[in-house]
């Protein structure tokens, strides 16, 4: 038999839950990622409740998360004029075991990969590394090919994870025919300034139309002293004919006056827009962007997982929650399955579909969707919600979106835990 290591092709947030998972249930495993240096990119995710219940399990304190974020109490949706669409709680004061944090996408990575390397030791990520592809060795393991700045090189294992994004190679061997990177025309521009939060002091709130909002939270807690808080903000336009903009950078800072001209005129008596953009040290452009589902996400001794498997729309704030539950599913059919394909086929076949149909309902816009409703009831504009969309209809599509991404409240906390404290696999 080749070696006996589970290899994690890429180190961001679900090769890292799976590499800590892994340690945890007593399987070997090695980390190889594409950067020279982990570095604290990106703005502000949400981690939900499902997600958090499992960095819990982890050994994770809330205290701990307390310091990379804050606990999110509200998720509230404003039309144009300021009117409230739809309102509930979040997390602990919805009635949820665990709190739905709001961190610093950056921090939060990086207190991953120090707790991996604290568990683990420092070899356990093997930085420099980009995965460009594999094969399956004649007794079953894989070889995964690497490039490094010293050149190619190949690393041999008994399964191979592709959590290496977006852009996998993993994956591109996998389905070598898959469509390009799909693009519906959303271009955002992403921030954090200081500002002071309003409504609960910990609201996410989604500000606008279907085609021109605004999503805004804080990341930190206020400072005592002036009231300010880290406050991450999306602002989103979207254009009628993406064609008329393929040339432009998936990923790239720019300066704010790019871009302010689209939300100059969104001052309301409680928030001032154009002030928060504006207080931004820079901003990043990129467009928003998934990938078409895939049949499966398994090949034999190969897996895909996080981005690879699933990119989605942040329109549902649960990419990042999905990579660690697909990590923690992994983690369970190792322990029911054994460290083989039996697991990853299980794996593929508990998640695969569901998830696939996630991707599709947040590419149509996900919780937004009561944006799109609004819209095509009333162009936008109303005096009274109620009249436009009843509560108990707005109440009936969100409770579908969250069971679809598997935080419904009362299933999640009746559900067990997906790894039972000490389990181990036996080898």
């Amino acid at each position: 038999m080749s070696d006996n290591r589970v290899i994690i092709a890429g180190g961001g947030i679900g090769g890292l839950a799976l590499a800590l998972t892994l340690h945890q249930i007593g399987v070997d495993c090695v980390v190889f990622e594409a950067v020279n240096d982990l570095k604290p990119l990106g703005v502000g995710i949400n981690l939900q409740p499902n997600a958090v219940r499992e960095l819990f399990d982890l050994g994770f304190t809330a205290d701990e998360l307390n310091a990379l974020g804050v606990p999110v109490k509200e998720w509230a949706l404003v039309g144009m004029r300021g009117q409230d669409i739809y309102s509930e709680p979040r997390g602990l004061e919805a009635g949820y075991d665990w709190p739905q944090y709001a961190v610093h996408r950056g921090e939060f990575h990086m207190a991953l990969y120090r707790r991996l390397v604290d568990r683990a030791g420092p070899d356990a990520v093997r930085l420099g590394c980009r995965a460009t592809g594999y094969s399956v060795t004649p007794d079953g393991g894989v070889t995964v090919t690497l490039e490094t700045q010293s050149g190619e090189i190949r690393e041999t294992g008994r399964l191979l994870i592709g959590a290496d994004g977006i852009h996998s190679a993993i994956r591109a061997q996998m389905h070598p025919n898959q469509p390009p990177i799909h693009w519906g025309g959303a271009v955002m521009w992403r921030g954090t300034s200081l500002a002071k939060p309003v409504r609960t002091g910990s609201s996410f709130i989604g500000l606008g139309t279907h085609k021109h909002r605004m999503v805004i939270y804080p990341i930190s807690a206020p400072d005592p002293e002036t009231g300010l808080a880290l406050t991450n903000w999306i602002a989103e336009v979207t254009y009628d004919d993406p064609s008329a903009h393929e040339t432009m950078g998936w990923f790239r800072p720019v300066g704010i006056d790019d871009f302010i001209h689209h939300f100059k005129s969104w001052t309301y008596d409680w928030l001032d827009v154009p002030a928060l953009i504006r207080g931004a040290d820079i901003a990043f452009e990129n467009p928003m962007i998934d990938r078409d589902p895939v049949p499966t996400w398994v090949d034999g001794p190969v897996a895909l997982m996080g981005d690879a498997a699933h990119a989605m729309y942040p329109t549902g704030s649960n990419g990042a929650s999905q990579a660690i539950i697909d990590a923690r599913i992994l983690g369970a059919k190792f322990l029911a399955h054994g460290v083989g394909p039996d697991a990853l086929a299980a794996f593929n076949a508990e998640l695969c579909e569901p998830v696939s149909a996630l991707i599709l309902r947040n590419r149509g816009a996900g919780p937004f969707g009561l944006l799109n409703m609004v819209n095509d009831r009333c162009g936008g504009e109303f005096d009274d919600i109620e009249e436009v969309i009843p509560q108990a209809e707005r109440a009936e599509f969100m409770a579908k979106y969250k069971a679809a991404a598997g935080f419904a409240r009362d299933t999640l906390n009746a559900a067990p835990s997906t790894i039972a404290a000490g389990a181990r696999v036996v080898l």
